[in-house]
């Protein structure tokens, strides 16, 4: 999939933008704070319907403003031949106090649920080392959001499950005693649903660990081992017997100990815990080389290639994993990519070892403007622009 046009009004903190993108490379330049991350938001929001860095949908409308508007115009250049062949136009409204509008070719969604995987995509950011350091649920997004891309099934089984674990929830709360019968009934819902969920997430996990494991080796130069392994309560056996195993305890402290909300992923650096082992570099080449490998199943499970963004990705790097991650990028393994930085020379590393076609923009509180290459200036000798 190729992302052609990309228009914004009061999108965060960008007043509007009319963009003209290649179809391989996107470079957004300039310091922190001032608009680069959130174009490459404005992307993710029109290929999952929401903001990657905001749970509420109004904190996406510019201050002071009463509304915003996405817009992108997708083309199936180079795509499978199982791919859908017509030209999308993907757009979204809303206006604070409204819910939003979301719409394919004019014609607006019934349920949101219908346009996730139509624009696979992985993101890289900075705020990844999170799934690391933070609780589980991270890990377990980290999942989800690949899985729904390839397997609407795999969505419509979540919703379920979390729509009867929490009515169980609500039944252990209660003051009375609940009925046994009632909760049976959440429980084995949670069961059956929670049973698809794992199977699911075995075998994501275990196409995924090769792939990751492989980008690792790669960018660290061989240096340390990873592994990552895959934890859940049904593991312990059939999963209504392990739900129902502890009700007493659960009704004691009024909410469900067991099932696949409480799955997680065991992430470690030469058999000991990355969070309590890993550096800083460590962390971030982690997560780059589980994202990377998220690409790659996607690559080859999806009907259409996924769109790749890297917001920041060098920060905290060493000279050889960013030199590692430069020779990846520069290759022709990842269709279009959207990469922000305050560096330009890592920029100009990759531009300078690729033959990549590539457009480079500059961002200024808020106001995106392509550069201009003089006439007498080398394509890839960039370092010298003054308007940085």
């Amino acid at each position: 999939m190729i992302l052609e046009k990309l228009s914004l009004i009061n999108y965060k903190n960008i007043p509007t933008a009319a963009l003209e993108l290649s179809s391989k490379m996107n470079c957004f330049i300039g310091h922190n704070g001032v608009g680069k991350t959130n174009v490459l938001d404005a992307v993710y929001f029109l290929s999952f319907c929401h903001s990657a860095t905001n749970p509420v949908d109004s904190q996406v409308i510019r201050h002071n403003q009463d509304f915003m508007m996405l817009e992108g115009v997708y083309s199936m250049e180079n795509e499978k031949p199982e791919a859908d062949s017509e030209e999308l136009t993907i757009s979204c409204g809303m206006k604070r106090g409204t819910k939003k509008h979301f719409k394919r070719n004019k014609k607006e969604y019934k349920r949101l649920s219908e346009h996730i995987g139509l624009i696979p995509l992985v993101m890289v950011a900075p705020d990844d080392t999170l799934l690391i350091e933070g609780g589980s649920e991270e890990r377990r997004r980290l999942m989800d959001v690949v899985i729904a891309q390839q397997d609407r099934l795999y969505m419509e089984s979540l919703n379920r499950y979390n729509k009867a674990l929490a009515q169980r929830n609500t039944l252990l709360k209660q003051d009375e005693e609940p009925d046994i019968d009632v909760m049976a009934l959440f429980e084995e819902q949670m069961a059956a649903e929670g049973e698809r969920i794992f199977h699911r997430r075995t075998a994501f996990v275990e196409e995924l660990i090769p792939l990751f494991q492989s980008f690792y080796e790669r960018i660290s130069g061989g240096r340390e081992q990873v592994s990552l392994s895959y934890q859940s309560h049904c593991q312990r056996g059939p999963l209504l017997e392990v739900i129902q195993r502890d009700r007493f305890k659960d009704r004691a402290i009024g909410y469900s100990l067991h099932g696949v909300h409480r799955d997680d992923l065991e992430m470690l650096l030469d058999g000991h815990p990355m969070k309590r082992v890993g550096s800083q570099g460590q962390l971030k080449t982690y997560v780059i080389a589980l994202k990377l490998a998220q690409f790659e199943l996607l690559k080859h499970s999806m009907p259409t290639e996924p769109i790749l963004l890297l917001d920041d990705i060098f920060d905290k790097l060493d000279a050889e994993r960013v030199e590692q991650i430069v020779k990846l990028v520069g290759g022709n393994d990842f269709g279009q990519i959207f990469i922000t930085d305050t560096n330009r020379d890592h920029l100009d590393k990759i531009l300078r070892t690729s033959s990549l076609d590539y457009k480079l923009f500059h961002v200024e509180s808020g106001e995106i403007s392509p550069f201009t290459i003089l006439a007498d200036e080398p394509t890839h000798s960039l370092s010298n622009h003054s308007s940085l």
